[in-house]
């Protein structure tokens, strides 16, 4: 397997991201070039490391408030539809890592939460209320719904074990909502990089560049969707509809 220095690898990554608007179409092609050349000469146990440890990352050292996880597991989806990592193995490493990622997560809550809180970037950040009060209302299911918000993963882990939640509720919905996410998410990726195999064995140039257009107004979406979902986060979540609060 090609040497992929690390910088190289960091570099497609971030700008795999990029700014959360919507994108220029200049910009955008230049970003699918990339990654696509770089994902060429990515493959094999290289894979499962780096997807595993941008999942197991996200929580256990807060690489969440940098680059969300879910990117690692649609990454991880996609080198296996390109045939460059076993899919079932891939969905095996994500899930696993969500879920131990979490755990070391909770552990450091536990021991050093309240230091933590008073660094940065942790100080005075809203999020801090927002998944306390999540917690507060709805108890153990606060880490199932926590998952599918790219901030509160990086958060609730940790406030779970500040706020004495027992271990053993925790694992539980850690559990169900690791499985569930990251097979939700490699199985996101691999059909996204399956139908972009597909139509560059039987289209032309053409349609690549349509199917690109399409890409990058999915990404555009989920992008803007996902900004939102910050900002409800920080500033009001969608737990402030209502609903009666339960415990651990």
């Amino acid at each position: 397997m090609p040497f992929v220095p690390a910088q190289d690898v960091g570099q497609c990554v971030v700008g795999s991201l990029g700014p959360l608007t919507v994108p220029s179409a200049a910009t955008s092609s230049a970003v699918l070039a990339s990654i696509g050349t770089w994902l060429e000469h990515f493959h094999g146990p290289a894979a499962y490391v780096v997807c595993g440890l941008l999942v197991f990352g996200e929580a256990s050292v807060l690489l969440g408030f940098v680059i969300p996880g879910e990117t690692a597991a649609l990454v991880g989806g996609a080198l296996a539809s390109f045939g460059h990592a076993n899919l079932e193995l891939m969905v095996v490493v994500v899930v696993g890592c969500a879920i131990a990622g979490d755990s070391v997560g909770y552990e450091v809550g536990k021991l050093i939460g309240p230091w933590l809180l008073e660094r940065r970037p942790l100080r005075g950040h809203p999020g801090i209320r927002r998944g306390e009060d999540l917690l507060a209302r709805y108890g153990g299911p606060a880490v199932f719904l926590g998952r599918w918000v790219a901030l509160a993963r990086a958060l609730v882990p940790g406030l779970s074990g500040m706020s004495g939640m027992r271990y053993r509720t925790f694992l539980f919905f850690n559990a169900v909502g690791g499985v569930v996410w990251g097979t939700t998410y490699v199985m996101i990726g691999y059909g996204a990089g399956t139908s972009y195999g597909a139509v560059a064995r039987t289209a032309g140039i053409y349609s690549l560049v349509i199917l690109a257009l399409v890409v990058m107004g999915v990404v555009a979406y989920v992008l803007v969707r996902r900004r939102r979902s910050q900002r409800r986060w920080g500033a009001g979540g969608p737990d402030d509809e209502g609903g009666d609060p339960r415990g651990t």
